[in-house]
């Protein structure tokens, strides 16, 4: 009996868990392994040049491999396109070289109540299906003596956003990359989005949305987060 409770213990342990399943008995599911982006050692060691043309090459294969005829003059252009489109745009924040600069500001103002920028639009994409994640970043935080300029935000978001990602895993990197710019634990972020893995296949359910959110220092007080809403739905 005893050994028995030890074997469900060690089955239950969710990592443990996660190596049993095979990847059909996950399917949709959000897993979210860990705050990081998961990342080879030698991510680097290829050229964004470098990059583009391997990828071009491999996605030449996927479309012959679907049949397509990459001499149509439609489509001969395409693998470089998709290549140019992982590298520099809707990947781009896979590269830390492309970490926006962020300089913190004197708070002169004495402005000590919370800033709110809400509606920030951004695009990302699921990394278990690479389709779009398409949605809405709400930020505020409350300065312990310094400020950023209000478009750093949306990069912060954006940078964070240009990588295949889970949307929760997204919203606890804008959170604890805003509390360690700005040296504040008093930061929130909540994320509204559309996942196109849910709305364009699988259960394709178009109406719903998936909201998440990270409460920091004062945020984790429920009236300064129902002031927050409050903020958030005007």
């Amino acid at each position: 009996m005893k050994n028995q409770e030890l074997a469900l213990e060690d089955y239950l342990n969710s990592e443990d868990l996660l190596n049993r399943l095979t990847d059909d008995e996950i399917g949709d599911d959000h897993l979210y392994t860990g705050i990081e982006t998961p990342m080879k050692a030698d991510a680097f060691h290829l050229s964004d040049d470098e990059k583009k043309e391997e990828i071009s090459k491999l996605f030449a294969q996927i479309m012959d491999v679907m049949g397509l005829d990459l001499n149509d003059d439609s489509l001969k252009g395409t693998p470089n396109r998709v290549a140019k489109m992982y590298i520099d745009e809707i990947f781009s924040g896979l590269n830390p070289d492309n970490k926006p600069k962020v300089a913190l500001f004197d708070n002169k103002y004495q402005y000590n109540q919370m800033l709110v920028e809400k509606d920030i639009s951004f695009y990302s994409n699921c990394e278990h299906h690479f389709v779009p994640i398409i949605g809405k970043a709400h930020i505020a935080y409350i300065s312990s003596g310094k400020v950023i300029g209000l478009s750093k935000l949306n990069r912060i978001v954006q940078y964070y956003a240009k990588r295949p990602q889970v949307q929760e895993r997204l919203t606890n990197q804008i959170a604890l990359e805003l509390q360690s710019i700005l040296e504040t634990e008093d930061v929130a972020v909540i994320i509204d989005a559309k996942h196109l893995c849910v709305s364009s296949r699988g259960v394709k359910d178009d109406t719903s949305a998936t909201v998440t959110s990270f409460y920091g220092g004062k945020f984790q007080n429920p009236e300064k987060v129902q002031e927050l809403y409050n903020y958030i739905n005007n």
